[in-house]
């Protein structure tokens, strides 16, 4: 599945987006994916488990949690199984994607707002490196509040935003993300919903994105993802894993998004075509005071 690109000269040579050549897709899809699908999974967890694997074990504990996330991000590993899967993994390469291609974003809304303070509220943010990273290349009055229903990322978000020098611009909430507003210090001049869509059914998407509404001045932009079977390992991480994602593509992401009030949509694919980062405006209700 190739990326949707929706704008001239996309993608931004500012992003620096991984890629796999025809002869690396050509094998996963012939030869490795088949094999970590159909491999007997007991057999790859003990593997892993001999293997003293610290993604698998980030998962097990917590399927699809900040841990293995950062893991993910940092693209960085002790153990040879997370070398392979951390860095040769077409889902752990396209998240890598992701969260460049979101702080990019961003960053770039946060710098269209204008020039005075601009409040981005996150939504289901865990540690919010995709967050810092957009704060550290923006407006330097921008500041952040991430809203999440656990607070077990926040000590290792608060040591990475000090470590930036966003300490004082980045507030943690520990909320559920379809009622976080009454914690809130300010209006929201834009919400970001990344990571979280592909573990929420439909109607709790809507209701997280209309709560997210009543926050937000109108045109104000709201930024998710999408998430293709282009990744071609979903039975491994659902067997091996115990992951359960929800895969849906721009289409359907933007058709839930609209029943919350929202429209004007941009898909923005990155290069593996797993993810889109889609921006949405919130519309003007007609007869709205």
């Amino acid at each position: 599945m190739s990326a949707e690109k929706t704008e001239t000269g996309w993608p931004p040579p500012e992003v620096d987006f991984e890629t796999l050549s025809p002869m690396r897709r050509a094998l996963k899809r012939a030869l490795i994916n088949p094999l970590a699908n159909y491999l007997p999974a007991g057999w790859v967890r003990a593997l892993l488990r001999a293997a003293k694997s610290e993604l698998a074990a980030a998962n097990w504990a917590d399927p699809g949690g900040w841990r293995s996330m950062v893991l993910s991000y940092d693209g960085r590993a002790r153990q040879i199984a997370d070398r392979i899967l951390i860095n040769a993994g077409t889902m752990a390469m396209a998240l890598r994607n992701r969260k460049r291609l979101g702080s990019f974003l961003i960053a770039r809304l946060i710098d269209s707002a204008g020039s005075g303070p601009v409040h981005v509220v996150c939504l289901g943010a865990g540690p919010g490196q995709i967050i810092i990273d957009a704060l550290a290349r923006s407006n330097p009055t921008a500041r952040a509040s991430l809203v999440d229903h656990s607070a077990d990322a926040f000590a290792f978000g608060r040591e990475l935003a000090d470590r930036s020098g966003l300490g004082d611009r980045v507030r943690y909430i520990q909320a559920d993300v379809r009622g976080f507003q009454e914690f809130l210090d300010g209006p929201a001049d834009a919400v970001t919903m990344l990571g979280i869509c592909e573990y929420l059914g439909d109607e709790h998407i809507v209701s997280t994105a209309r709560a997210a509404a009543d926050v937000m001045p109108d045109n104000a932009p709201i930024v998710f993802n999408s998430l293709s079977f282009a990744h071609g390992t979903d039975r491994f991480f659902r067997r091996v894993f115990g992951l359960h994602m929800i895969h849906r593509g721009p289409e359907q992401m933007k058709q839930l998004m609209s029943e919350a009030g929202f429209g004007e949509f941009r898909a923005h694919g990155e290069p593996l075509g797993v993810y889109h980062v889609i921006v949405g405006r919130k519309l003007a209700v007609a007869g709205g005071g």
